[in-house]
């Protein structure tokens, strides 16, 4: 049996958590799909950081980015409300120029903090597109790509990464042929979900996450598969596989980022032992709401680490939370399981 062990980035290599020599490697860097790390929601606000260096700087496993497709300006919107654009991305340097910039501007941020920090540890980059994709004007999902590639190069754990000889992501997963964080070391890995004015516009009958899928598979199947860099994800919480929720089968093998309320999971009914089998990424949100719940933004330390602990029982691959505060615990990472 597994030994439980609560261990940050820097101690997860030289740890060594079962005690059999044939299983040590594996313990001591593990597959990505075997851990559990922390984000931060809604990190590009400059409430939760000043800047997104200081979100990138923070250990976090996961930060989120909220984005509207401006098909007026044709421009991507870094912004949490409908209208205008405030968010710790800056025009120049990592804390100097001015703030509020558009989506272009916080990929040139992370590039520039990759730089100056290449071997940093795997973080994933949440997308919410609030408001959806617009390819009639240049804002699809081929041209959130092609703008992710041209500012983040090699830095991306692309969807190819992971399908390796496998003729789908599902496929990929299933045979846990996710890499390993010592490989994944410098790393962004893009998730995109679809946000919560598209799903409450009456008039938008393609989400993203249908969207994307649709588009990675046609990518697949063109042999082109190597240009996508986004993962989509199913949002929300289901019992069963929630993937059924898609009239095309086609796309279904196309996910397997899955994200959805913590408490659905804990103390809500849904076993996410079926994730955590088949080595799916499972991100459980809004961590501090599980019972019994915590202060929401600035627990103890020791709150947050046994939430965070709890969390990677019940088979989460990300937990997150407002716990800017707490650098310690957004360092966490944790065996899943």
């Amino acid at each position: 049996m597994r030994t439980r062990t609560l261990l940050t980035v820097a101690g997860l290599a030289a740890a060594l958590v079962v005690g059999s020599a044939g299983n040590a490697h594996a313990a001591s860097d593990p597959r990505q799909s075997h851990t559990t790390t922390v984000g931060v929601h809604n990190a590009y606000q400059k409430a939760t950081f000043p800047y997104l260096a200081d979100a990138l700087d923070s250990g976090a496993g996961l930060i989120e980015l909220d984005v509207w497709v401006d098909s007026r300006s044709r421009q991507w919107r870094v912004n949490h409300e409908l209208f205008g654009q405030s968010n710790n991305c800056t025009s120049d340097g990592l804390r100097t120029g001015n703030r509020d910039r558009g989506l272009t501007e916080c990929l040139a941020n992370m590039k520039l903090w990759h730089d100056v920090n290449p071997g940093h540890r795997p973080i994933i980059i949440k997308v919410e597109f609030k408001n959806g994709f617009d390819s009639r004007v240049g804002l699809g999902p081929a041209d959130f790509d092609r703008l992710v590639a041209a500012r983040l190069g090699d830095a991306i754990y692309r969807p190819a990464d992971l399908l390796g000889n496998y003729r789908t992501l599902d496929e990929a997963a299933l045979a846990d042929n996710w890499a390993t964080r010592s490989q994944l070391a410098g790393k962004f890995l893009f998730e995109i979900i679809p946000g919560t004015f598209e799903r409450q516009n009456p008039f938008d009958h393609l989400w993203t996450d249908t969207e994307y899928a649709t588009y990675l598979r046609d990518l697949a199947t063109a042999g082109r598969v190597g240009s996508a860099q986004s993962f989509p994800a199913v949002l929300d919480a289901a019992s069963g596989d929630p993937r059924t929720r898609y009239p095309d089968p086609a796309i279904r093998p196309w996910f397997v980022f899955f994200d959805g309320s913590a408490s659905a999971y804990v103390g809500g009914g849904i076993d996410a032992t079926w994730y955590d089998s088949r080595h799916y990424h499972l991100i459980m949100t809004d961590a501090a709401a599980v019972a019994p719940p915590i202060d929401s933004t600035h627990p103890s330390a020791a709150e947050a680490s046994a939430r965070v602990a709890l969390l990677a029982r019940a088979h989460a691959s990300v937990v997150t939370a407002d716990w800017s505060s707490l650098p310690q615990v957004l360092a966490m990472v944790a065996p899943r399981g």
